[in-house]
């Protein structure tokens, strides 16, 4: 059996595939399609899982589509669905349920507490879900524009930043923040009635989120002026901790928590639930915003309208596309580059060589990852025993504000020894804490109060960067590296080798291993 999954139409358009119960294929399509228009079908990226799949169209024995669809009628949808795949059974997802099946059917869980929050999906802005067996139901609605997720986007362009795209700099910039405007934001976000008070807010204001001389006021700042660089942090810690504690609030307490939907990229609020002790387990879906929403859509077919039993599983998340040595060798030719081909054993012991030199190097391995997060195949790595690493990455390489951190990647036997984490850093959705004897090694990653991104790499998800890692750790005794996600630009992660190649020789990264291909400058 055969479904496919279609998510985020209107923005972060993504395909899944699950063939007999195992997901087998996940694609956004802005990494396969640099130039994707949101609002049509994620064409590559269907064309990209069936071809992983093994499957052409007409063996597609489900198409499932997740709200809200594109502009227009959905007739002309519909016929184009059944023109793609003329054997298939069509079944519409709504939006939050597609985020709370990406969350919840990933696990064990036989009952659990499902929370899912976001700017706003099919009028949703959030939904508090029962789940028991394979049945989840509703047992609380928000809708937009009472929304968390948009009052965090008025913060980020009140701050100077992308809204719908820079949130995560506001969670970061927090990490550098003090207390003194949280009581001002928990105000606004303490209405009984409602999440958000408005009265903050003046919907006729463009710009700087949208906020009114009430805010201003209380926040001591001058009506409209831009915030100065000297309160940025404290409004960012504010918005951050009223939300953290709202989100705590509105979860509840008990034995399992899933947690999808875009609020929970930020790994501050998912590390705040997980220290809560409020909840025995947490789940948070690695890839919690709309993208995501095409597994939970194929995940919501199989258990519910096809009433299988059996769990599928996120597995490494690495779910795209791979490329053959043949074909990294062509694009280098194509390119006039000078390369060199190794085998597996000295491609590791190079690109060590190169990073205990002090290096930065750019791996490109296997298959691309699925959602944001590099997770050892396509990444920028750097050893923290490099004084300059993090000036390094950051304003020579990525070219981004000082106050974001890289993520720490360790061997998943060893972490205890360095780091205190939780199973979702398995996939690098929470923040982790650095053991107070290891704080100065990782003075260059830590936030706030000994706070650290952890990658924690099982052998069995990605055999190769767990033995990089080793061979690290035999090398200079820290078996850990500093990894960043291989773009720039603002651009999604690299995904073929042409992109690799783009990338490496539009920055200062020192090396490139593309698979069993070095490629210098």
């Amino acid at each position: 059996m055969i479904i496919l999954g279609i998510g985020g139409i209107l923005k972060g358009a993504a395909c899944a595939v699950l063939k007999d119960g195992a997901l087998v294929a996940a694609i956004e399509e802005k990494k396969i399609e640099r130039h994707s228009v949101p609002g049509g079908l994620p064409d590559r990226s269907i064309n990209e899982c069936l071809r992983i799949a093994g499957a052409d169209p007409a063996a597609v024995d489900c198409v499932a589509l997740v709200r809200p669809l594109s502009f227009g009628p959905a007739s002309a949808l519909h016929l184009e669905l059944r023109s793609m795949f003329p054997n298939a059974r069509l079944a519409v997802v709504e939006h939050h349920t597609a985020h709370a099946a990406s969350a919840y059917y990933a696990t064990d869980f036989r009952e659990a507490i499902i929370l899912t929050l976001d700017r706003g999906g099919d009028f949703r802005c959030g939904a508090r879900w029962r789940a028991s067996g394979n049945r989840i139901q509703i047992d609380q609605e928000m809708y937009y524009p009472d929304s968390l997720g948009d009052l965090f986007g008025r913060v980020t362009e009140l701050l100077g930043f992308q809204p719908g795209a820079d949130e995560h700099k506001v969670q970061w910039l927090s990490t550098e923040g003090d207390d003194s405007l949280l009581p001002l934001f928990r105000e606004i976000v303490s209405a009984s009635t409602t999440l958000v008070d408005r009265s903050y807010l003046d919907d006729d204001r463009a710009g700087a989120g949208g906020f009114g001389s009430k805010f201003y006021e209380r926040a001591g700042l001058e009506d409209g002026a831009p915030i100065p660089v000297s309160r940025a942090s404290a409004i960012a810690r504010g918005v951050q901790a009223a939300v953290e504690e709202k989100v705590l609030e509105l979860a509840g307490e008990g034995d399992n928590l899933c947690l999808a939907g875009g609020l929970f990229y930020n790994a501050l609020l998912v590390g705040a639930i997980e220290r809560s002790g409020r909840w025995k387990n947490v789940m948070v879906q690695p890839v919690a915003g709309n993208a995501g929403t095409a597994i939970g859509a194929v995940f919501y077919a199989w258990h519910s309208v096809y009433g299988k039993e059996a769990r599928a599983r996120l597995g490494d998340l690495c779910l795209g596309p791979s490329y053959p040595a043949e074909d990294i060798k062509r694009t280098l030719e194509n390119c006039k580059l000078r390369f060199k081909f190794m085998t597996t054993d000295d491609i590791v012991a190079e690109a060590i060589r190169r990073i205990q030199d002090h290096q930065i190097v750019a791996w490109m391995q296997g298959r691309m990852e699925f959602g944001p997060r590099a997770l050892g195949n396509r990444s920028i790595l750097a050893s923290p025993l490099n004084p300059y690493s993090t000036e390094n990455l950051n304003i020579y390489i990525k070219r981004r504000e000082p106050f974001r951190k890289f993520a720490a990647s360790v061997p998943a036997e060893v972490v205890s020894e360095y780091f205190e984490t939780t199973p979702n850093a398995r996939l690098l959705a929470t923040i982790s804490r650095v053991k107070p004897e290891h704080r100065k090694t990782f003075a260059s990653a830590v936030m706030g109060d000994g706070y650290i991104r952890v990658h924690v790499v099982e052998q069995k998800d990605n055999p190769l960067y767990h033995r990089l890692l080793r061979a690290a750790g035999e090398a200079s005794g820290l078996p850990v590296l500093y990894n960043t996600s291989f773009n720039l630009f603002g651009d999604p992660l690299v995904c073929r080798p042409r992109d690799a190649v783009r990338s490496f020789y539009s920055s200062g990264i020192d090396a490139l291993f593309c698979g069993n291909f070095l490629v210098e400058k």
